[in-house]
């Protein structure tokens, strides 16, 4: 006979950080506007590498989104 799992060992310490989650914390650290709540709850699940991967690539993104609008306005004249 199975005991039911209890409420202290499915809290939100044990859930894995979702892609959503990932992705939603990267963009909100990027722009300086990350929650508390969110953050400890990154710090507490995430693996940190997975966090610096994003943030790379999301970096990597950024200034190539960026050099090629300059270079789009910079061909009109």
């Amino acid at each position: 006979m199975k005991n039911p799992p209890s409420d202290e060992s499915t809290s939100d310490t044990q859930k894995k950080v979702s892609v959503k989650d990932i992705l939603q914390s990267v963009f909100a650290a990027a722009l300086g506007v990350q929650s508390s709540k969110n953050r400890d709850r990154d710090f507490k699940q995430g693996n940190i590498g997975i966090f610096i991967a994003a943030g790379i690539l999301f970096t990597a993104l950024f200034i190539g989104g960026v050099i090629a609008v300059v270079q789009a306005v910079v061909s009109l004249n």
